[in-house]
């Protein structure tokens, strides 16, 4: 199982307590220092709707030029913005064997993956 994501998000952290606290061993993949592959992106975007991967309320989205934003309209552009900028991607996207199993985190969301 592997979680992605940036350390110093304060959802990231929550989600990796969460994992933690209920013994769920987990690989972090770092966005910042590991980036992210485009194989791994389109994986993701045949599985979840780029507008559930595109973080468009975050501080990454509202500091690009309208011009950028308006160029995003579908998988295709999505996946270029978010190899380009990788902090758009909402995060944390947690995912085993290649299955996507949640984009961001909510304690009861992860409750319901794991049966606990």
């Amino acid at each position: 199982m592997k979680l992605y994501g940036i350390t110093n998000c304060n959802t990231v952290k929550k989600a990796r307590d969460w994992l933690s606290e209920h013994h769920i061993p987990v690989e972090f993949h770092d966005f910042k220092k590991q980036g992210l592959d485009a194989k791994t992106a389109q994986r993701w975007l045949k599985q979840s709707d780029w507008t559930k991967l595109v973080n468009r309320s975050g501080m990454t989205w509202r500091n690009l030029p309208e011009t950028r934003k308006q160029m995003v309209q579908d998988a295709p552009s999505a996946l270029a913005l978010m190899l380009e900028k990788t902090s758009v991607i909402k995060r944390p996207v947690l995912e085993q064997e290649g299955k996507l199993l949640h984009v961001g985190f909510d304690e009861a969301g992860y409750s319901n993956i794991f049966n606990i």
